[in-house]
């Protein structure tokens, strides 16, 4: 076992990303790359995590911000419930434990957003705590390492690595080994075309012994994907345009869009003006449409969204429909707002 951690090291080592949060991997900086890099690319996320550390350097600044800046801050990355659960996550950081992150798994684990990957991270990064991290670079290495056939995405594969993962933990040196994992992951022991043939860890990889390297890891198929059809109506009186901030429990709650008009199949313009729904938002006011964009589409985790925008001009405004969730707002105050990156892509279309 050793002999493998001081393989993993010495790559590490040679080999290692020069990434701005192992500069100095405080709890604040471990916590906060963390969360931005999940379902983000390293690149596109690092561009993240300077504008957060450069706007707000300690969780104490992050959670004195607003919901929306921290949303604002976020817009582009996606999976707007992370943005949520980072800010709240701060204020209990700062409420509970006076700014300062525990340093202990089990309360990690209690704070919003944070489970048991990211809490072995912290603890182990910023603490040199013994928890292994287990993610999807290290399903991929230790799939490998020991030729697993079990699906990573059932209950019992991820009990399964855990312990693994566990077992295989350089409890001396938990925080850089779990980095050598997850990088040697990402660099070497690659989804498509890993090196094995120059792999250090060569004469141990039961996969490359048994020439299953790219049948591992197993994973199930994923849900199906739904789709969604959304006719945003872009509202405008003279300079201004409608705004809507979404609500409830659907995607991007708390973000803004334009008044919209979800249908189960796709609508044709005059199926959208005939409908019940743009008669009750138009009140019979007089409209003229200006432009039907080009059907623009999005793809989300478990859907994919068709979206239609119709450019509509009003010469009055629509006063029985003015609310906090729905309102007018001069057009050139739109970069003020976070968005979708849906409305990103059209507005700059």
């Amino acid at each position: 076992m050793n002999i493998l951690h001081d393989t993993l090291i010495n790559w590490y080592a040679e080999n290692h990303r020069d990434l701005p949060w192992r500069h100095n991997p405080t709890p604040y900086e471990v916590w906060l790359s963390e969360v931005i890099l999940q379902q983000t690319r390293v690149n596109q996320g690092t561009e993240y995590y300077l504008r957060f550390i450069e706007k707000w350097p300690t969780v104490i600044d992050l959670a004195k911000a607003s919901e929306e800046e921290v949303l604002k801050m976020w817009q582009g990355l996606g999976y707007y419930s992370r943005a949520r659960n980072l800010h709240q996550c701060a204020r209990q950081v700062v409420e509970q434990y006076n700014g300062e992150f525990p340093a202990d798994f089990e309360a990690l684990k209690k704070l919003q957003g944070i489970g048991d990957y990211t809490a072995a991270a912290i603890a182990s990064i910023a603490f040199n705590l013994p928890h292994a991290v287990v993610d999807g670079n290290v399903y991929r290495v230790l799939a490998r390492l020991y030729d697993i056939d079990t699906p990573i995405n059932i209950n019992e594969g991820q009990k399964l690595f855990a312990q693994l993962a566990d077992e295989l933990l350089n409890r001396k040196q938990p925080g850089l080994h779990n980095q050598a994992m997850m990088e040697f992951g990402a660099l070497h022991c690659t989804p498509k075309n890993p090196n094995c043939m120059l792999c250090p860890l060569q004469t141990q990889c039961l996969a490359f012994a048994h020439q299953t390297v790219m049948q591992r890891p197993v994973k199930l198929p994923k849900v199906k994907v739904t789709t969604r059809y959304f006719n945003y109506l872009v509202i405008r009186v003279k300079n201004d345009v409608y705004l809507r901030k979404r609500s409830g429990n659907d995607i991007w709650r708390n973000l803004y869009d334009f008044p919209c008009i979800e249908s189960e199949q796709p609508l044709s313009v005059e199926e959208v003006v005939a409908s019940e729904q743009f008669k009750q938002l138009i009140e019979n006011k007089p409209f003229t449409i200006t432009k039907v964009s080009p059907l623009f589409t999005h793809k989300l985790t478990h859907r994919t969204i068709l979206a239609q925008f119709i450019e509509i001009k009003l010469e009055q405004k629509l006063l029985q429909i003015e609310t906090k969730d729905l309102f007018l707002t001069a057009e050139t105050d739109l970069g003020n707002f976070p968005i979708p990156r849906l409305i990103d892509l059209y507005l700059n279309n």
